[in-house]
């Protein structure tokens, strides 16, 4: 590489670094407890498990494993009968309770959330919203600096600054270490050489996982982009034969309406359930969200659009690619794939890159310094020296 492509590179990575390093740091030091959320919210108590069955409900549970849906959002009715049901969800390892939201009307921001449970029908808990106020806090520190859309999309923008920064930590590594032994760290000599050679080593071994937790950091700072340009586009395609008419003044049975959503797809399980009015659905439809059972299918969904009139399935779409990979980086970017192993590798590869950042903000700062330093001496050295002056001759002496 020529000197002047070198300085060239330098100059990206220094910068590309510099700008966003300290959101950088902040993203992976609220990101660490992230990664064990839902350990963490045992630990606080807000998650919520299905209640032990008596005798004779777990011999009802035996003939009949699901309540009907009706009675599940009776339940949560009969807690708040002035409000009307917005979600009800179910996660892929939790199928013992529904989730349900449900607000003063569709699209309430003040919503509560009810579990009950999925054998029973019974009400269990109200598990504590985004999982309680600590976690909500990190999360959306983490995710928009409590700044909505335009946080999210300031911190994709430090998300692509970040792979710039480590395409060009890689160029520059690889003229580098021509003089030296892979993975050599030099003691013995100035903190600033080791901290130096520790810097280079972890951001290699970290390359890797820095660019798949970053280009996925990036592309789930776009959700919210993507989901309004597919509600105006394929949603508003689904929902079109229906403009203009009033929306049903009786809804029907939800229970029905499943059943339909699931004779169209077998094999799948249901996700989530979108009521009519919310951003997922339409005035005149249920959005019924559809599953694989598999790790990798189990994270895509399939939405499927019953009448909340007649009950029957009127369109059914697979989703665009964009969402599908939305939906794939989600778990991806915070290992939630692999279990306790890959949450505990995610949280190691966390670590080093706090390492690898707060030694590039020291490695910047005592550069920094030493120029500056180095200037001095500089500027020191080029002053004239001033020449002692002879004595002026006493009168009557010869000069």
């Amino acid at each position: 590489m020529s000197p002047v492509s070198l300085r060239r590179w330098s100059w990206i990575h220094k910068w590309s670094s510099l700008v966003c390093t300290v959101f950088m740091l902040l993203l992976c030091l609220t990101g660490l407890p992230l990664i064990y959320s839902h350990q963490i919210g045992e630990l606080l108590g807000n998650e919520v498990e299905p209640p032990a069955l008596s005798a004779a409900q777990a011999a009802q549970v035996a003939v009949a494993p699901r309540a009907d849906l009706d009675r599940v959002i009776a339940a949560g009715k009969a807690r708040y009968p002035d409000k009307v049901m917005m979600y009800m969800s179910q996660d892929a390892d939790q199928p013992a309770l529904w989730f349900l939201t449900m607000g003063a009307h569709p699209n309430d921001e003040k919503f509560v959330s009810i579990a009950v449970d999925a054998r029973t029908a019974q009400y269990v808990a109200e598990p504590p919203i985004e999982g309680g106020a600590v976690m909500a806090f990190l999360f959306h520190l983490h995710v928009d600096l409590f700044a909505d859309v335009p946080g999210k999309l300031f911190l994709g923008f430090m998300g692509l600054l970040l792979i710039v920064a480590v395409v060009s930590g890689v160029v520059l590594y690889a003229p580098f270490m021509r003089k030296l032994e892979f993975g050599a760290v030099r003691h013995g000599r100035t903190a600033r050489l080791k901290w130096l050679d520790l810097h280079n080593l972890l951001g290699i071994v970290t390359l890797v996982w820095t660019l798949v937790v970053g280009a996925t950091g990036v592309v789930n700072t776009l959700a919210d982009v993507l989901l309004e340009y597919w509600q105006r586009t394929e949603i508003a395609a689904m929902v079109k034969p229906y403009a203009g008419q009033a929306a049903p003044a009786k809804l029907a049975s939800i229970e029905a309406s499943v059943q339909q959503a699931r004779a169209v797809q077998p094999g799948m399980a249901v996700a989530f359930i979108a009521f009519p009015g919310t951003p997922f659905a339409s005035p005149h439809h249920y959005g019924i969200y559809m599953r694989g059972d598999q790790a990798l299918t189990a994270r895509l969904y399939k939405p499927v659009l019953v009448d909340a009139g007649t009950g029957q399935v009127t369109d059914q779409r697979t989703l665009p690619w964009y969402l599908s990979a939305l939906l794939l980086s989600q778990p991806l970017h915070f290992g939630d794939y692999g279990g306790a192993g890959m949450q505990f590798l995610w949280a190691l590869l966390d670590l080093a890159t706090i390492v690898v950042l707060g030694s590039g903000l020291y490695l910047w700062f005592k550069r920094g310094r030493a120029a500056a330093r180095a200037k001095a001496d500089k500027t020191a050295a080029s002053k004239p020296v001033p020449q002692p002056q002879p004595a002026l001759a006493r009168e009557g002496e010869p000069q």
